[in-house]
């Protein structure tokens, strides 16, 4: 797959340039510029960060850095069995479990929601650190609700970390959770307290958290082009936005 002239292999991580240092210099060149395209491409191109991981995992199957980059492009486009086969081969290469809640999150893409409950209080889980802690707390209340359970995803996702006032960079997924489990359980007040703490701890706008609590206050977005085309409101002014 072509390679814009910009990137050059050396973006990628020094500890995934010291794997790649396994490979012979040409080869380790080719594999690290076809990692920085599966970073570059993951969010807004899925498919062809897909493209691109599958490229490095034909050149190096067997570096531990190519196999969680494969993993995280399936993954990506809901490839669930291919991510998971990917992250379990990343995980015995390196031995290491933070890869853990992922490959929960793959049970549960599987409609394996038990799967994913077992995986969450497995030993594995008391290895990782705080973020891999909240990220596997999510996965357990998302496979709860997958299995109906929604009193107990709710309380699943009640800990120190939801109720803490500081910003840590997974507060507002874990808020955001919380209050969409709560609207769905009907308790729409609590929802609505939630939504907006998600909010104020969505600095990068990684959830849709103004939007939902726009939605439960009544608020409607126009767009431009149709505000446009219906003419002013009654009183002369434009209509009502957020």
């Amino acid at each position: 797959m072509p390679i814009p002239e910009d990137v050059t292999g050396d973006e990628i991580d020094k500890d995934v340039r010291q794997e790649l240092q396994s490979l012979p210099k040409t080869l380790a060149e080719d594999v690290a510029k076809n990692l920085v395209m599966v970073a570059r491409l993951i969010d807004d191109d899925p498919e062809g960060a897909y493209g691109y991981s599958r490229v490095a995992l034909r050149l190096a199957s067997r570096v531990a850095a190519v196999r969680e980059a494969a993993g995280f492009a399936a993954y990506a486009n809901q490839k669930y069995a291919e991510a998971l086969a990917e992250f379990r081969a990343a995980r015995r290469m390196t031995g290491g479990v933070e890869l853990w809640p992922l490959m929960a999150d793959c049970e549960r893409g599987l409609g394996r929601p038990e799967k994913a409950l077992d995986m969450a209080g497995a030993p594995e889980v008391h290895k990782l650190d705080k973020a891999g802690q909240v990220e596997m707390r999510l996965v357990a209340a998302g496979a709860r609700r997958d299995m109906g359970q929604l009193d107990a995803a709710i309380v699943t996702l009640q800990s120190p970390e939801l109720a803490s006032n500081a910003v840590q960079p997974w507060t507002a997924r874990l808020r955001y959770a919380y209050a969409d489990a709560l609207l769905a359980a009907g308790r729409r007040g609590e929802a609505r307290e939630w939504f907006a703490k998600a909010v104020e701890a969505d600095r990068d706008g990684s959830t849709d958290a103004s939007d939902r609590l726009a939605e439960l206050d009544g608020v409607e977005f126009m767009d431009a082009l149709d505000e446009e085309r219906d003419g002013p409101s009654e009183d002369g002014g434009a209509a009502d936005r957020d």
